[in-house]
Formats: C-alpha cells, sequence, structure tokens
C-alpha cells in the first residue's frame, strides 16, 4: 500500500585530518632558492635519497587520508540483535502473525522460503532471531544515524457509488494509460510521468473512471497518502479500496509548502494541523493540494471487513508491527527494529517490525512509516507521528547467508 506522506550511531567513526594537518611540511632545504650543489655526486645521492624517502611517506598519507575520508558510519559493525537497544524489554512474539502472514505467501520473500519452517520449529521464538541474524544500522548517504519516522492508518470514510454533489471527490482507477494488463505502461521516471494533480483535477483527461464519491475532499487527499481505506456506502455496506499505482510526478508534501508560505511552524503540520488549515480555507484548499503533481489511483479490494489491508508484499498489514520502507535500502520482507518516540504518550518506542509495505515519500535509507490499524487511536497515532528515529536490518548471521544460498 504505498502511500504519498517514507542511520546508526557509529562506535568508532573515522576522522578526517583538519586543515592545518592536511599539509606536508616539506624541508625547507628542498625549496630555497639559495641552496647550492656543493658536494658534487655525492650530494646528489644524497639528496635523491631524501626525495625518495619523502615521496614515499607522502604516498602513505595520502592513501591514509584518502580511507579515512571514505570510512563512514555505515561501515559500523554489526551487532547481535540482543545488544539493540530496548530488545530485551519489546514485545517480540506480537512481530510473530506479520512474519507467519508473509510465510503464507506461494513464494516468500527472500530467505524466508526456507526461515519460515525453522521459525516454526523454533522452540523459543527470541532465542532463534538472536541466532539467526545480526543487525546491520542503517544510515543515509550523508552518514547521518537519524530519519524520520512517520505513521498511517486505515481510515473510516462515507462517500456513493454515483455523484451527489459537486463537493465530493472521487478516487479514480487506474487509467489504461497506466495499467500494463491494458496495454498501458506504469511511469518509471519524471521522463514519462502522466497527467499531473491538476490536469486530472480539471476533468480535461480521458480514461478516468471513479470507484466512489468521497464526500470530504480533505480526507480525499489524505487517502492518496494513506493508501487504502473502508468507505460506507449510503445502504450501510463498506467498500474497501486500495493502492492501484501514481501518475508518476514527484511527490511534493503540502505540510511543507504550509510552513515555507509562513502558515504553519514545522510542530503544525502534522496531519491534523494540515487537515484543520485545509478545512479552515475552503477556497484556498484546492490551489494548495494541487502543488502536489503525485495523484494515486485506487482499486477495489475484497477483503473480509475485520481484515488488514494488504501492503505492497502483498499480505494483509499487522497494526504496529507492519512498516513501509525504501525497497532500495530494505529488502521487502525484512526484519527491522526502530528507535523512536510513540506518538500520542511520548514514551520511547523500540520494536521489531517487518518491512511489508512501500510508499510514494517513502525514501532513503533512515525513513519508515508505520501502519497503526483503523479506528480513532491509530488515526491519531498517524497523524501525530512524525519523529526522529533510528533503524537497524535484521540480515541473516554470514554461515547462514552462505548456507541459504546453496539451497
Amino acid at each position: 500500500m504505498p502511500r504519498m506522506v517514507h542511520q546508526i550511531k557509529s562506535s568508532t567513526t573515522a576522522r578526517m585530518p583538519n586543515a592545518s594537518s592536511n599539509k606536508i611540511q616539506v624541508p625547507s632545504i628542498f625549496v630555497s632558492p639559495r641552496f647550492e650543489f656543493t658536494g658534487g655526486k655525492r650530494l646528489l645521492a644524497l639528496m635523491a635519497g631524501w626525495l625518495s624517502v619523502c615521496h614515499r611517506f607522502a604516498a602513505a598519507l595520502l592513501v591514509s587520508w584518502t580511507a579515512a575520508a571514505v570510512v563512514t558510519p555505515a561501515q559500523a559493525d554489526s551487532l547481535s540483535p540482543a545488544a539493540l537497544p530496548g530488545w530485551s524489554s519489546d514485545r517480540i512474539e506480537a512481530v510473530r502473525p506479520a512474519l507467519e502472514a508473509q510465510c503464507r505467501l506461494k513464494r516468500p520473500p527472500g530467505a524466508w522460503a526456507s526461515l519460515c519452517s525453522e521459525m516454526k520449529q523454533a522452540p523459543q521464538f527470541r532465542t532463534w532471531l538472536e541466532s539467526t541474524f545480526i543487525a546491520r544500522p542503517l544510515v543515509d548517504a550523508q552518514g547521518r544515524d537519524q530519519g524520520l519516522i512517520t505513521g498511517y492508518h486505515e481510515p473510516l470514510l462515507s462517500g456513493s457509488l454515483a455523484r451527489e454533489t459537486a463537493a465530493q471527490a472521487p478516487l479514480y482507477r487506474l487509467p489504461p494509460a497506466l495499467d500494463p494488463q491494458q496495454g498501458g505502461r506504469r511511469p518509471t521516471g519524471r521522463a514519462n510521468a502522466w497527467h499531473t494533480r491538476a490536469e486530472i483535477e480539471s476533468g480535461r483527461v480521458d480514461g478516468l473512471a471513479p470507484i466512489v464519491w468521497l464526500d470530504d475532499p480533505v480526507e480525499a487527499f489524505f487517502l492518496h497518502v494513506q493508501g487504502s481505506g473502508r468507505v460506507k456506502l449510503r445502504d450501510g455496506r463498506w467498500l474497501r479500496v486500495g493502492y492501484a499505482g501514481h501518475n508518476g510526478q514527484t511527490y511534493r508534501a503540502i505540510g511543507r509548502e504550509l510552513v515555507e508560505r509562513g502558515e504553519l511552524t514545522r510542530e503544525q503540520a502534522d496531519a491534523p494541523g494540515i487537515k484543520a488549515w485545509l478545512r479552515q480555507h475552503p477556497e484556498r484548499a484546492p490551489e494548495l493540494m494541487r502543488t502536489n503533481p503525485r495523484y494515486v489511483f485506487f482499486r477495489e479490494l475484497t477483503l473480509a471487513d475485520s481484515a488488514e489491508p494488504l501492503g505492497s508484499l502483498g499480505v494483509p498489514l499487522t497494526a504496529g508491527r507492519s512498516l513501509a520502507t525504501d525497497r532500495a535500502h530494505v529488502a521487502p520482507g525484512s526484519l527491522v527494529f526502530i528507535e523512536t518516540t510513540e506518538p500520542v504518550t511520548g514514551a520511547p518506542l523500540r520494536a521489531l517490525m517487518v518491512s511489508q509495505d512501500t510508499g510514494g515519500a517513502i525514501i532513503g535509507a533512515v525513513r519508515a512509516d508505520v501502519y497503526w490499524g483503523s479506528g480513532d487511536l491509530a488515526e491519531q497515532r498517524a497523524g501525530r507521528m512524525r519523529h526522529n528515529g533510528r533503524l537497524w536490518v535484521l540480515e541473516l548471521r554470514p554461515s547462514l547467508e552462505q548456507t541459504a544460498d546453496r539451497r
């Protein structure tokens, strides 16, 4: 359920020499214009020897400085899961249903094809995790171990199958031009991006078919962020919708736009604050929302009412234990330990989760979006969660990884 909403300290971080220490102090004998050759061949040989030593010394310094320049926190030593902060106090068993959900796939992701049976047979789940995996800290391209951790939920909305008022907003199916099953092509970058949000909402784009009309255009906009939701229809039935694709345009956060315009402070620019501003300024809201050119398309889901929505991995998400990450840095189905702040209580949140979803704004190594479920509390958590945090990805121990490769 991709959404548009998305760095661990090294104990041995190498330091670059400061500017003054980078300078090689060359003896003045080699640069003085007044130096006179008075010792013939013997002096020349002595000078050649000095030059050779200095050359090797300078080369060694250059190599050592170059090596220091490329050492980053990304090369920090991995550690046992048992050494993670808060590992011992986390209810580790709570993550097991999320893992069992992906083990039910016809093709479980990555090494889980073999790990699923091992997990099932393990007498002590926590002990099995500690002996099977090592925890690798994640850092960004600049070597920073802190990143943005947000949350999302499945909203409960109201709407109708046919348009009833001009204020309603549609949820469109994936248009044929973007659907490979209908001969279309999904956008793979800005070069072949489809129409912008403003163009789509203008009504002048062909090939758009609504699934449902939502009563609240603000909630419709945020559903593009959440990626899935339930819509209560007029006859009392529930319609579930989920992410089907997007137009390929670059995502721009309207919260950032509001901050740059001076309408909200950074502290106010969370989901509740943004929604409040949009509802207080209905005449300005459409223009603001169109500053985000990304547009999401949906599909109907046939899940049971009691089931959780599907993530991009194709399994029902587990509230508080499934999260979305950037698959360029975290393989789908990976175990990820997070350290951040609980959005409602403000207490430390240190928990083992599973990467089972992606998101259009979930970009970078130290970026994650926690799924909180549905209902009022889930909405509060998702709306308020915007904290710095750290991430560790759990990877097979090297000896076990070689065994898995041979299978």
